[in-house]
């Protein structure tokens, strides 16, 4: 539908916790498809939240197609109300953000989680997803609970770093 304008830290939208879709419908479609589409237009992407797009609701997209830390891999997908049902072996590793440019962080996220959803048809779906896929579902789950990569950090001084350029 749209390519947006992602939101930046410190606007609020990002750390307000998100309202849920009562129904799929043609408006759910709407920011499903705004979300594929800012998150595709931005070629480092592997992810965004409906409030990373101004939009106070419970949805993300979530795409590692060929990410080369990617194993298990659903291709592009969203997800709205979607809900945590396992997540098990934790390990660190670094992140970065569309709506932290500047930043990158040492973030603990399972290696293997179980994430339910309704896709943009309105029918339930389950997504078992490993390794990168694993911490991008995550990311995107805390985003629409209203929390940042930086929220999850251990230390602001030891764990966060200036991104890296690269021309």
């Amino acid at each position: 539908m749209a390519v947006l304008p992602v939101r930046l830290l410190p606007d609020p939208v990002l750390k307000a916790p998100t309202q849920p879709f009562d129904t799929i419908d043609d408006d759910a479609r709407s920011v499903g498809a705004d979300l594929l589409d800012t998150m595709s237009d931005a070629s480092h992407s592997v992810g965004i939240a409906a409030p990373q797009i101004g939009v106070s609701a419970r949805a993300f997209a979530v795409d590692v197609s060929g990410h080369s830390k990617a194993d298990s891999c659903h291709g592009a997908f969203v997800l709205f109300n979607p809900v945590l049902i396992l997540a098990t072996n934790y390990v660190v590793g670094r992140e970065g953000c569309m709506s932290v440019p500047d930043l990158t962080g040492n973030v603990a996220r399972a290696t293997e989680v179980v994430v339910q959803g309704l896709d943009m048809d309105g029918r339930l779906r389950t997504i078992e997803a490993n390794a990168f896929e694993a911490r991008a579902l995550l990311h995107e789950l805390d985003h629409v609970d209203g929390l940042l990569f930086l929220d999850r950090v251990e230390s602001l001084s030891t764990d966060v770093f200036r991104r890296r350029r690269y021309r």
